[in-house]
């Protein structure tokens, strides 16, 4: 055996473990239920994930993790493309005040928006100076979508300013030579290329968004459960596995479905080339 080979038992066993066996349970008791003679086959699982009242969950999670990846795309290319112009030291200055807040706890962070944005926080008070308010910000939908663009949009951010750092200023001395304006520029060159950044950024951002259960419970008061929550009352609250379990795999689903669709428009991007 080569040397080479061992190396992959680790690996191999660490993915056996803890994704391919915790899958393979997931999977078994989303199809079975517990019966009079022991465990029986059943999709009656699955059939209550489709009622109405599971079916408003799962787009209420898609339509949040949707409008958050949105708003991450529209701040976070500005964001990349004025990281990405400046000088070398500047660029890890700036870097270093988007990553210095992922150092501090992701609990940590989430409550402190819930300080911001109660009755008595700091956003009503500095509102209350002018006479406004105070406003009803927390235990809403706009809370928790905050609460998502905040966490997640680091991981907007740098995709898409890595891909912009990478391209080739020659490119864009060519555009300005054959008479192409800052916007015609932007719009037929830079876009097109960075958009290997911007598509792993969307990525990056949904599949969190579409899962998360501790925004939407702290940020929401419970009032917006999302997926994520439904499957952790699921799991630890009513000790409903056979449910839960089906909830995970229609996540799964949902998750792959838009990880397909996301390299599909990637792939069509690449063959289509700058215009």
């Amino acid at each position: 055996m080569k040397k080479r080979d061992l190396t992959l038992w680790p690996y191999l066993l660490w993915m056996a473990v803890f994704t391919i066996v915790p899958i393979l349970m997931v999977g078994y008791y989303s199809v079975t239920a517990e019966g009079a003679g022991g465990m029986t086959l059943t999709l009656d699982h699955f059939a209550r994930v489709f009622e109405p009242i599971y079916l408003t969950v799962i787009w209420r999670s898609i339509k949040l993790a949707l409008i958050s990846t949105l708003i991450c795309i529209l701040l976070g290319y500005p964001v990349a493309m004025i990281l990405a112009g400046t000088e070398l030291k500047k660029q890890f200055s700036l870097i270093i005040l988007f990553v210095v807040p992922m150092w501090m706890n992701f609990l940590a962070r989430t409550y402190s928006w819930m300080t911001l944005l109660e009755k008595n926080g700091l956003i009503n008070k500095f509102l209350g100076l002018f006479g406004i308010g105070p406003l009803s910000m927390m235990y809403t939908s706009g809370a928790v979508i905050l609460g998502m663009v905040y966490n997640y949009l680091p991981f907007m951010v740098f995709p898409i300013f890595t891909v912009l750092r990478k391209l080739d200023p020659s490119l864009l001395e060519a555009a300005g030579d054959l008479g192409a304006d800052s916007f015609t520029t932007f719009a037929r060159v830079i876009l097109p290329l960075s958009m290997p950044g911007v598509l792993s950024g969307v990525t990056m951002v949904f599949m969190p968004s579409v899962t998360t259960f501790v925004i939407s419970q702290l940020l929401g008061g419970g009032q917006f459960t999302m997926i994520g929550n439904l499957i952790e009352q699921q799991y630890l609250k009513v000790y409903d596995w056979g449910f839960g379990s089906a909830l995970s795999i229609i996540l799964m689903i949902i998750i792959l479905l838009s990880m397909g669709l996301i390299n599909r428009s990637d792939g069509v991007g690449e063959g289509g080339g700058i215009l």
